[in-house]
């Protein structure tokens, strides 16, 4: 892609996410709510729930505690709902899982997990290249357009497109990228270079980071200058196909994160 069409779609993708998230790059995404499942728990069990009848056999005329754990007036009403809620939840949630387990390395960088974090890492003949990047509020729903349908929307695959930080290491110096997802990369020719990934800063430091270093936003780089970081991006394996797969791990870990979440508020919620 020519500097100056690169440039003026980094400039259309920086307005349009300023936008929505300010003038500053916030390592925090907004929260989403998952209408997925939860509407399909609502569809199925709703009959159940708001039959007054039928809760108030459920709640009344049983001697024992409806969520299972077989003990008497053990858990409220609300704690009763919620782990029956769980219950359906998890299994729709597992049947929806599509990689089961995670790989240990992707396009040959080693995969490492530590909570919401993720690190991938390769070793070079003189230095490091290092992807972190934290799953946490970073899902949506892929976007059908507004003329989609509402069950068609309803049931939107969850996507991950995490904010993600890339840092090339040789000995005690690093340069560092903070790189995000286009919201809507444009369409091209052949043979134009169509990204799905930004630049949104670059650093350059020794030893530990501190807030004291210097970075400058992708946005106010030289045009050509942004076009020569985005090849060295790629030459270290930092390419669209590379990012796609990233995004696929991100989805598989932060969905198998949900579940054991789920699963441990379960626990949580009949071990009284």
């Amino acid at each position: 892609m020519s500097g100056l069409v690169r440039t003026a779609h980094r400039i259309f993708h920086n307005c349009v996410k300023n936008s929505v998230a300010g003038a500053v790059v916030s390592r925090t995404q907004t929260p989403v709510k998952r209408d997925f499942t939860r509407g399909i728990w609502h569809m199925s069990c709703s009959k159940r729930l708001d039959s007054t009848s039928t809760s108030s056999s459920l709640l009344h005329h049983s001697n024992t505690c409806s969520c299972g754990c077989g003990l008497k007036a053990l858990h409220t009403k609300g704690e009763r709902e919620l782990v029956e809620f769980l219950t359906e939840e998890i299994v729709a949630e597992r049947k929806a899982q599509k990689l089961k387990t995670l790989p240990a390395d992707v396009d040959g960088f080693a995969v490492k997990g530590d909570g919401a974090e993720v690190v991938l890492s390769k070793q070079l003949k003189d230095e490091i290249i290092k992807i972190t990047f934290n799953v946490n509020h970073t899902v949506d729903s892929e976007d059908f357009g507004d003329d989609a349908q509402p069950e068609k929307q309803e049931f939107a695959e969850m996507r991950s497109k995490p904010q993600f930080e890339v840092d090339i290491v040789r000995g005690d110096s690093t340069l560092g990228f903070t790189c995000s997802f286009l919201q809507d990369p444009p369409t091209t020719t052949a043979d134009e270079y169509n990204d799905i990934f930004g630049i949104d800063e670059v650093t350059l430091y020794k030893g530990e980071w501190s807030d004291k270093v210097y970075a400058v936003a992708g946005d106010v780089l030289d045009g050509y200058l942004y076009d020569l970081l985005m090849n060295l991006l790629e030459e270290k394996g930092i390419s669209n196909d590379f990012v796609q797969k990233l995004s696929d791990l991100s989805t598989a870990y932060e969905h198998s994160a949900y579940i054991n979440l789920l699963e441990g508020i379960s626990k949580f919620t009949i071990a009284k």
